[in-house]
């Protein structure tokens, strides 16, 4: 998609499925992983000049530097940089997205030599974004992240009273593709699988209940493996979805939370990437990263778990 930009995500599958997109001369799969190495054969797509046009009008606003964003940095060194990422804005481009974090970050910073996601979040999430600045320290964060040596917490409210001697979710995971006949077909999705499920990856989350009523909970969240929407998929198969999710949610909550006279009103997921633990890439000293509850968030919290829902120790 990255490479046929304008073209319907239809038509790519559609392309996958009939085998014209080969990958070392064979036909492969829409959700086929690529190894390093591997020859992937895209055939030529002939693309309307409407769409051409809009390229050519993406490449000027190029030439001309991507919008630019404030986003906040809450540490800078020579290795890194942490950002506070809001919600609504992808960590990179593509998928019909032109701009995301990194791309900004590169033309806001013309001069620096290396800035590289180490790690993604989805575009609806917000909260705690590492970029490294350099080679060395991309890749001993990234192995970090790889073997597990990193603490991530969000905060999540979701719809419910979570019952708080359910600490520990250990289900499989399988990332799919939506068939040819619903809407959104070609989008990924994940489910929970049985244990015996060749295709089920191990994932763990663990949860701590922070305030609850018997509407909401505002969740502490920890993940133990770092798989695709792995939180929105553990939480809601509990039958306790995130409010504001438009993959996995209550779609008629989330409705009536986004109505403008809602009171609280909520239009956005209520996921947060909260706090971050790891190693430092050179000294290898330990430290934590805190990202606020942004306004929008803390507003909602505030207005739909009152101080009486708040546990002692809090």
């Amino acid at each position: 998609m990255r490479h046929l930009k304008g073209v319907p995500k239809t038509h790519i599958y559609r392309m996958i499925r009939s085998g014209e997109v080969r990958v070392n001369k064979g036909r492969v799969g829409a959700d086929s992983r690529l190894q390093i190495g591997d020859l992937v054969r895209v055939p030529p797509v002939r693309i309307s000049e409407r769409v051409a046009e809009k390229e050519q009008a993406m490449a000027n606003v190029v030439a001309r530097g991507a919008p630019t964003r404030d986003f906040d940095v809450l540490l800078e060194d020579d290795s890194l940089i942490a950002i506070n990422k809001p919600a609504g804005v992808a960590v990179h481009g593509g998928s019909g997205v032109s701009f995301g974090v990194i791309e900004q970050l590169r033309m806001a910073r013309p001069t620096a030599k290396f800035l590289e996601l180490v790690h993604r979040l989805d575009r609806e999430t917000s909260g705690i974004l590492l970029v490294a600045k350099k080679r060395s320290a991309l890749k001993n964060l990234q192995d970090q992240f790889r073997e597990r040596q990193t603490g991530k917490t969000y905060l999540a409210m979701v719809r419910g009273c979570w019952p708080a001697k359910l600490k520990v979710l250990d289900k499989p995971l399988h990332k799919y593709l939506l068939d040819g006949h619903e809407p959104q077909a070609g989008e990924r999705r994940v489910k929970v699988v049985s244990r015996d499920d060749p295709d089920g990856m191990p994932s763990v989350t663990l949860v701590k209940v922070r305030a609850a009523s018997t509407a909401y909970s505002l969740l502490e969240v920890t993940i133990k493996t770092g798989r695709t929407h792995q939180i929105r998929v553990h939480l809601a198969s509990e039958g306790y979805p995130i409010l504001g999710d438009d993959k996995y949610g209550d779609f008629d909550l989330n409705k009536a939370l986004a109505r403008a006279q809602a009171q609280p009103g909520l239009k956005r997921m209520f996921l947060h990437a909260w706090r971050l633990q790891l190693n430092h890439p050179v000294s290898g000293d330990r430290f934590e990263l805190l990202a606020d509850l942004p306004s929008e968030l803390a507003q909602f919290f505030h207005a739909a778990l009152p101080p009486s829902s708040l546990p002692a120790n809090s």
